[in-house]
């Protein structure tokens, strides 16, 4: 146990306490440390930062990072943070409602992004820089996202997708290769 306590910065002093004498972070590190003690090769990480404040948020991204290169770990992360995903991700699949719409290498993907709902998504990560914040537009998604439970027919996105033909509502897309791996479920890659 202090092994594994000190694998993920904390003390063997933090055996002794009791949950509510933790901050975020610390029990996200007692999560981590709990995950590793079955000295496992794949890790589903679910929002594992999404409680926490941006330099707690770095501290654990960079120590996921740590272990996933001591310890020859996969992770399977699962996150909000578009930016954190970016950071932390080879490879990242896009979901909406519950079904993949697009998978790509991180860089491919955050450089050309192809599904109309990936490219809302990365349209509203903020971007610090004035300059090249200039003339980007932001894609706003219209309309309300459909019930999980009762999805609309065919593509799931298309009651908000401003490319929304009426193909979109009787076939559901298929994934296919736009180049290098690079995947997306989008009747617009026929045309």
């Amino acid at each position: 146990i202090y092994e594994l306590l000190h694998t993920v910065g904390l003390s063997k002093d933090h055996s002794n306490r009791y949950p509510h004498e933790f901050s975020g972070g610390q029990r996200q590190r007692i999560g981590i440390a709990r995950s590793l003690a079955v000295d496992p090769s794949f890790i589903i990480c679910d929002e594992p930062i999404s409680a926490l404040d941006v330099s707690i948020q770095a501290q654990v991204v960079n120590m996921l990072e740590e272990l996933q290169d001591k310890m020859n770990l996969t992770y399977l992360f699962i996150a909000h943070d578009l930016s954190m995903v970016k950071h932390i991700s080879d490879r990242i699949g896009v979901m909406y409602l519950g079904k993949l719409v697009e998978v790509a290498e991180s860089v491919e993907l955050y450089k050309n992004p192809v599904h109309p709902y990936t490219q809302a998504l990365l349209s509203a990560i903020p971007i610090p820089d004035p300059e090249i914040t200039h003339g980007k537009k932001r894609i706003i998604l219209e309309g309300d996202v459909p019930s999980p439970i009762n999805p609309p027919s065919g593509c799931r996105f298309r009651t908000r997708c401003s490319y929304a033909m009426k193909r979109c509502g009787e076939e559901v897309p298929q994934m296919k290769d736009v180049g290098g791996g690079h995947m997306c479920a989008c009747h617009l890659l026929d045309k």
